[in-house]
């Protein structure tokens, strides 16, 4: 049977019309059903809500594309930033590793409510590490692109105040919203709430920042995806990392990644002749974002100076020049 809190909050969604919130619920009675061997009730219970659905022109949960939603209002709007992002796998040059672990997300979320109905969760609490500039931002975008969401990223210029308990509050906020509209949650710069718990904060207001966050995304039953990353996973509290279902590790592009975006980039404008090869070993060690940037500028150049061609100096001089700059940002 339902719990009281679930019975409570069909109702509720019931009352004020808000269909979304009933099936999430309905769903979730359908999951607790199959946890409890009871399969039949569980498949009958999520066909019911497919049915239902249909009925009234709603898509299921796996293929629901994202349909214009009131903007956050009220303090929320504070907290959160809302888009709607069209970009796509194809988007971005992943790592082999990467590629498997985002397309088990996407697969996992498409079927959803058939994983849901034998009483197991798809992978939806995501964290992601790795240096500035190397595609965890862009994850987030692809992810709500992949699967028709809209993306809502936390501000935490409105989450972080001063007053004690008042973060932990807001943070409760932005829990419920998961709950009520279903998208991509992205907490980057995630290390701003997620630092060790040491002896300099133990009974300050880091430490319950941390813990309420462990506590909600562990309670957290919505089929929302929750998205945190961060440039810096050695000052995460290690209780973290066992409340998300994937660990997915970002790294700087090697040799043939970093060709293949400047191809992709340039390919369509470059002068015969432009060695990809080359460009590549001299960009080594920049970020996938350095490597956009660099070529970005190649092109206004090219614009600038009325041509119709990139040449491979015009790519050279602005990749040497974005190595100078990480250079200097480095000594300083």
């Amino acid at each position: 049977m339902a719990s009281a809190s679930q019975l409570k909050a069909l109702l509720e969604s019931h009352l004020k019309g808000d269909d979304e919130r009933f099936y999430s619920v309905a769903m979730q009675v359908a999951a607790h059903e199959a946890k409890r061997g009871h399969g039949k009730l569980a498949e009958e219970l999520r066909s019911l809500v497919d049915r239902t659905k249909e009925a009234r022109g709603v898509e299921s949960l796996e293929s629901a594309q994202a349909t214009p939603i009131s903007r956050p209002r009220g303090e929320l709007a504070n907290l959160l930033a809302v888009s709607y992002p069209k970009a796509r796998m194809g988007d971005m040059v992943l790592s082999d590793e990467l590629t498997v672990q985002l397309n088990r997300v996407v697969r996992e979320q498409r079927q959803a409510s058939r994983i849901l109905s034998h009483g197991l969760t798809p992978r939806r609490k995501l964290l992601l590490m790795g240096p500035p500039g190397t595609g965890k931002t862009m994850t987030a975008s692809v992810l709500a692109g992949e699967l028709g969401l809209p993306l809502f990223q936390v501000r935490f210029d409105g989450l972080i105040t001063k007053f004690m308990g008042e973060t932990a509050a807001k943070l409760r906020q932005i829990f419920d919203a998961t709950d009520r509209t279903r998208g991509v949650y992205f907490f980057d710069e995630f290390d701003a709430i997620g630092s060790q718990r040491g002896p300099a904060n133990d009974v300050g207001e880091v430490r319950r920042i941390l813990n309420s966050f462990l506590m909600m995304i562990e309670q957290d039953t919505s089929h929302s995806l929750i998205v945190a990353a961060t440039n810096h996973p050695e000052i995460l509290d290690h209780a973290l990392f066992r409340r998300f279902d994937d660990v997915l590790h970002y790294d700087l592009p090697d040799e043939a990644n970093i060709a293949s975006v400047l191809k992709s980039r340039l390919g369509s404008m470059a002068a015969k002749g432009v060695s990809w090869k080359r460009l590549a070993t001299l960009a080594q060690g920049l970020s996938y974002a350095e490597v956009v940037r660099a070529s970005d500028e190649a092109l206004k150049v090219v614009l600038i100076d009325d041509r119709e061609e990139v040449l491979e100096k015009d790519v050279r001089d602005t990749l040497v020049e974005r190595q100078r700059i990480k250079s200097r940002l480095q000594s300083r």
